[in-house]
């Protein structure tokens, strides 16, 4: 895969990908069709089953390009926000887990697609944040539902109609990130967590990931019925058979095995 703004390594199961648009990895266009297109191709990859997104530099991701949003018409800019729910969509849709390692500044659209991933990571020092109103403007990649729906509508809106970032210590205080660590640490944290999850029964892990993003946008009474049915076909994949097998054998699972 080649990329203007992006360093995509592959060490399955894992994949790196790294923003590289320096000197702080703004987003703009080329950049968010970028990342819409690399997972597009990751999702035919069975070999990959964790992607990990960080920065490259200082930044994770400072926001939107505010230059190239300077010149938009209300039509430029809705297709603009179109194009990036279209990405995020497909980060957080994706049947693999992402995580953010959140390197630096996370702010705007770099707050809002680390809000698609499944889990965040933050070095100390970094900061996260959705600081739209500043330029008259809302989020517009999500931020508004997705942050929400993390922490809770009373700090969502404190954080958007402030524009004020949180550090890494408030970032982990309201839930909005799983982990803060060194930043010397940042990348081997994560990839040790990546590692961890691909070691588990990849159809399960791809199972629960649908069960909580459904069940996040529905009832609880439907939630929990299609929980029912996804452990059912848990049993189909025959990862429980050698899971359960491996147990009772004190070994660890060889889950090729489930497919055979």
């Amino acid at each position: 895969m080649e990329f203007r703004y992006l360093l995509v390594e592959e060490k399955p199961p894992v994949c790196w990908v790294r923003f590289n648009r320096p000197p702080v990895n703004a987003l703009n266009t080329g950049m968010v069709l970028e990342i819409e297109r690399l997972f597009d191709e990751l999702g035919t990859k069975p070999e990959i089953t964790v992607v990990i997104l960080t920065g490259q530099g200082k930044a994770f991701i400072a926001g939107a390009d505010i230059a190239e949003m300077s010149s938009f018409s209300a039509l430029a800019a809705r297709q603009f926000a179109q194009q990036g729910h279209r990405c995020l969509d497909k980060i957080a849709g994706i049947e693999k887990v992402v995580i953010a390692a959140i390197n630096g500044f996370a702010l705007g659209g770099g707050c809002e697609l680390a809000l698609a991933c499944d889990l965040r990571i933050m070095a100390e020092g970094a900061k996260i944040g959705q600081p739209e109103v500043n330029l008259g403007l809302i989020p517009g990649f999500g931020g508004t539902q997705r942050l929400a729906r993390l922490v809770g509508p009373g700090i969502a809106k404190e954080m958007i109609f402030t524009g004020e970032p949180v550090d890494a210590a408030e970032a982990w205080r309201i839930g909005l990130v799983n982990r803060v660590v060194k930043p010397e640490e940042l990348l081997s944290v994560t990839g040790e967590i990546a590692e961890r999850i691909a070691s588990r029964g990849p159809a399960a892990v791809r199972l629960a990931k649908a069960c909580i993003n459904h069940g996040l946008d529905t009832d609880l009474q439907t939630g929990c019925a299609f929980e029912i049915e996804a452990f059912g076909v848990c049993f189909a994949s025959g990862e429980p058979a050698e899971g359960t097998r491996a147990f009772l054998e004190k070994r660890n699972p060889d889950w090729k095995k489930g497919k055979e």
